[in-house]
C-alpha cells in the first residue's frame, strides 16, 4: 500500500476515534451478560431432565407394583390348576391332595405319652386338681419310676392316699408334700436336692418318696410290707394302708390297659 494512503488512513482514524471505539466497547459490555443467560438456560435444561427422570421412575414403579399384584392374584389359580392336572383326583381325593400339600403334622403320640395323658386326665378330674399341675406330677413319677425301678402307678397311688395330690400338705407329725416325706428321717436323701427346705418342691418330694419306697421294697422283699413301713404302720395286722394304695393303683392300671389297646 502507498505511504500516502497509510497516512491518510491514520489521520482519518484520529479524527474519528470517538466513533471508532464505542462499537467494540458496547460489544464487550453486552458480552458480560451472556454467562447469566447461559446459566439460566442450563438450569432449565437440568430441571426438565430431572422432571422427565422422575416421571419415568414413577411409571416404572407403577408397572412393577401391578406385576407383583398380578403374581399374587394368580398364585391360587396356579395351585388349583396344578392339583387339577393330576389325573384321577376329584372329590375326597382332591381334599386329600390339599391336606398333603399343607403344613407338616405333629408327631404321633407314643403309647407311653398316651398312658400318661389318660392318667393325668383321670387324676385331675377325680381329685379336682389342675390338669397342668397333675401333668407335672405324673411326668415326674414316671421319671422317678425309671430311675429307681418302681412302678410309676404305685408312686402315684401313694400320692393319692398320702396327700390327694396336694403339694403343700403337712401332717401333725411333720410329714410334708405330695409323698408325705418325713424330713427328719431322710435328711441324707434331701441333701442331694438342696436340703430340708426343698421337701415341698413337687419334683424333689416325688423323687425322694420313690427312693424311700425302693429302699423298703429291697429291705422287705414285698410291696405290701414296704408300703406299711412307708406309712409307719408296719405292725398293723390288716394292712389297711397298703390296701388303699393297691386299690388306687388298680384304677390307674385300667387306664394303662386302655392306652395299650388304643396303641395296637
Amino acid at each position: 500500500m502507498p505511504v500516502c494512503c497509510i497516512t491518510a488512513f491514520v489521520l482519518a482514524a484520529k479524527q474519528n476515534r470517538k466513533h471508532f471505539w464505542p462499537v467494540p466497547r458496547a460489544s464487550f459490555v453486552s458480552s458480560c451478560n451472556k454467562p447469566e443467560v447461559y446459566m439460566n438456560a442450563s438450569t432449565l435444561v437440568l430441571h426438565a431432565a430431572a422432571v422427565r427422570a422422575y416421571e419415568s421412575a414413577k411409571t416404572l414403579l407403577a408397572m412393577l407394583g401391578l406385576a407383583a399384584l398380578a403374581g399374587v392374584l394368580l398364585l391360587p389359580l396356579r395351585h388349583e390348576s396344578s392339583v387339577k392336572a393330576v389325573p384321577g383326583l376329584d372329590g375326597d381325593a382332591m381334599k386329600t391332595a390339599r391336606i398333603a400339600a399343607g403344613p407338616i403334622q405333629a408327631a404321633a403320640e407314643t403309647p407311653r405319652e398316651r398312658e400318661q395323658r389318660f392318667v393325668t386326665e383321670f387324676i385331675a378330674k377325680r381329685y379336682r386338681v389342675s390338669e397342668q399341675a397333675v401333668a407335672g406330677f405324673v411326668s415326674t413319677a414316671y421319671r422317678a419310676g425309671d430311675q429307681y425301678a418302681v412302678d410309676p402307678l404305685l408312686i402315684l397311688a401313694v400320692m393319692a392316699v398320702e396327700s390327694r395330690y396336694n403339694p403343700v400338705a403337712e401332717s401333725q407329725v411333720g410329714a410334708k408334700g405330695l409323698m408325705q416325706v418325713m424330713p427328719k428321717f431322710h435328711l441324707d436323701k434331701l441333701s442331694d436336692h438342696g436340703g430340708e427346705h426343698a421337701v415341698l418342691e413337687p419334683e424333689v418330694n416325688i423323687v425322694v418318696g420313690a427312693r424311700i419306697l425302693r429302699e423298703y421294697m429291697r429291705r422287705f422283699g414285698d410291696t405290701e410290707a414296704a408300703l406299711q413301713r412307708y406309712a409307719g404302720a408296719y405292725d398293723e395286722p390288716t394292712a389297711q394302708y397298703a390296701a388303699k394304695v393297691f386299690a388306687e393303683r388298680a384304677r390307674l392300671e385300667g387306664l394303662r390297659q386302655k392306652a395299650k389297646k388304643q396303641s395296637v
